[in-house]
């Protein structure tokens, strides 16, 4: 199977929905712009122009507002927003409209399928409003779905669900994943909503993660191998709707849980994950339920703050080993994701 980067994962995805439905069309800031927003929307303006690649202005609310009834009246909008922050702006229209569409109309106006891309990430410099994962505030909602796929080809295939599905849906995606490689099938195949998957097998520990955590994850699994712990990755691809099989099933193996995520812990991911086993299989745990996430305040700006404030491998490692009764010793510090960085944005 061919090897592709996450961004041209989701390229590829786009541009094969486009070519199969006239009905879909791209809308956000910079979607036109010489770079594409990170390559991803570049080929899709190179074949279809700027009828179907729009390019707005600073614009968040009313952009989801016309894209929710454009897809109303049978188009199909797919939303760019390169900083996902400004989704709030856009949350009055995706939660009381493209959520609720099917449910307060029914009959034979189906739903608003409009599909909405946020990019978040860390770099250096970015502040408090620039740092920010929304997925679990739009995953609170009834009627979207979401999803933060952490691999290429669950960038793609979650995608082409959301494009060719009758359900709204935003996917947030962390901009330091972009470079990241792995095997890609070449078809528009889709990835179901709410079907997780196991990124690593182990059996003394389970980490439940999603997005960019995944990676992390495993690369902190490797070193707890070193170890002599075996790591379970269980990577959710959707928030909403969540897969609570394929984790209590994981922990109910394990017997301990580490949720780990590049938000806040209180109302969020990893709060959900922790209710959901302690609700269904609260006999399987075998140690306290460990959560990785971000201090619970907002983002700070200098680069050495930055590292300080965001969750990683290393937090990963660390609470593990808590778990299985290690002490740190000496294992090597992980180098940092964002190491290559070159900032601010």
């Amino acid at each position: 199977m061919r090897t592709l980067t996450y961004w041209q994962a989701i390229s590829e995805a786009t541009v094969q929905c486009m070519e199969a439905d006239e009905s879909i069309f791209i809308a956000g800031e910079g979607v036109d712009d010489i770079k594409g927003t990170f390559g991803t929307t570049k080929e899709a303006f190179a074949r279809f122009g700027a009828n179907r690649v729009i390019d707005v202005p600073n614009s968040e609310n009313a952009t989801a507002g016309f894209a929710v009834g454009a897809a109303a009246c049978g188009l199909r909008p797919l939303l760019v927003h390169t900083r996902a922050d400004f989704m709030f702006l856009a949350l009055d229209p995706l939660v009381n409209l493209a959520a609720k569409w099917r449910y307060m109309y029914g009959g034979d106006k189906g739903g608003v399928p409009v599909v909405t891309r946020g990019v978040v990430g860390r770099g250096w410099g970015q502040g408090a409003t620039h740092s920010q994962s929304p997925h679990a505030t739009f995953a609170h909602y009834a009627g979207l779905y979401v999803a933060a796929p952490a691999s290429p080809a669950d960038a793609k295939g979650l995608l082409v669900q959301a494009l060719t599905g009758d359900t709204p849906v935003v996917l947030v995606e962390n901009r330091n994943l972009y470079p990241l490689t792995g095997e890609v099938p070449a078809g528009a195949t889709a990835i179901p909503f709410g079907v997780g998957r196991i990124a690593r097998r182990g059996a003394d520990v389970t980490v439940v993660a999603t997005s960019l955590m995944v990676h992390e994850a495993e690369r902190a699994a490797v070193q707890l191998a070193e170890r002599g712990i075996s790591v379970e990755v269980v990577d959710v691809r959707s928030l909403r709707p969540l897969d609570d099989r394929i984790i209590c099933e994981s922990v109910a193996r394990t017997g301990r849980l580490v949720v780990a995520d590049t938000s806040w812990a209180r109302y969020g991911f990893t709060a959900e994950v922790a209710a959901v086993v302690a609700e269904h299989i609260p006999h399987a745990l075998t140690a306290p339920i460990r959560r990785l996430a971000l201090p619970d305040c907002p983002a700070p700006v200098s680069w050495p703050l930055e590292e300080a404030f965001h969750p990683g491998a290393g937090g990963i490692v660390e609470a593990c080993l808590q778990l299985c009764g290690q002490a740190p010793g000496d294992l090597p510090a992980l180098a940092d994701v964002a190491a290559g960085f070159q900032g601010p944005y």
